[in-house]
């Protein structure tokens, strides 16, 4: 392993981890609830929301990183499918609030688990969905 090698590592490394940050930081401007405040306060489906939610956006990212030649496009990548899941859990969540009277985020805020995991799975399969398309 040569030197450019191990820079090279160290660039994606850091600019992934943060824009993982940075992405992380604007969801929680669309959640209706301090998700750390939440966290600290014990709040299980916060939790489990916010791990599920952090772990589809490693995961887009982490696809994105490995199928760019360029860490530019890695980036737009990342940044255009994370706008994607935001529109696909707006609007998931807008169905099942009109279709099935079920409010993930009030649910989630209240501390039922069984919302957030809800919740949070919607990240992780919108993830799954949107790295089949790079």
């Amino acid at each position: 392993m040569n030197f450019d090698v191990i820079l090279g590592m160290l660039v994606w490394t850091g600019v992934g981890a943060l824009l993982l940050f940075v992405l992380m930081f604007v969801d929680s401007l669309f959640t209706k609830y301090n998700d750390l405040e939440e966290v600290k306060a014990g709040n299980m489906a916060v939790t489990t929301r916010l791990i599920m939610k952090l772990l589809a956006q490693g995961y887009i990212l982490s696809v994105s990183i490995g199928t760019s030649a360029h860490l530019l496009e890695a980036v737009v990548v990342s940044v255009v499918s994370f706008v994607i899941l935001l529109v696909l859990e707006s609007l998931a969540e807008w169905v099942l609030r009109l279709l099935c009277g079920i409010n993930l985020d009030k649910g989630t805020q209240d501390g039922k688990t069984g919302y957030g995991l809800f919740a949070g799975t919607l990240h992780i399969v919108g993830a799954l969905i949107i790295t089949a398309l790079l």
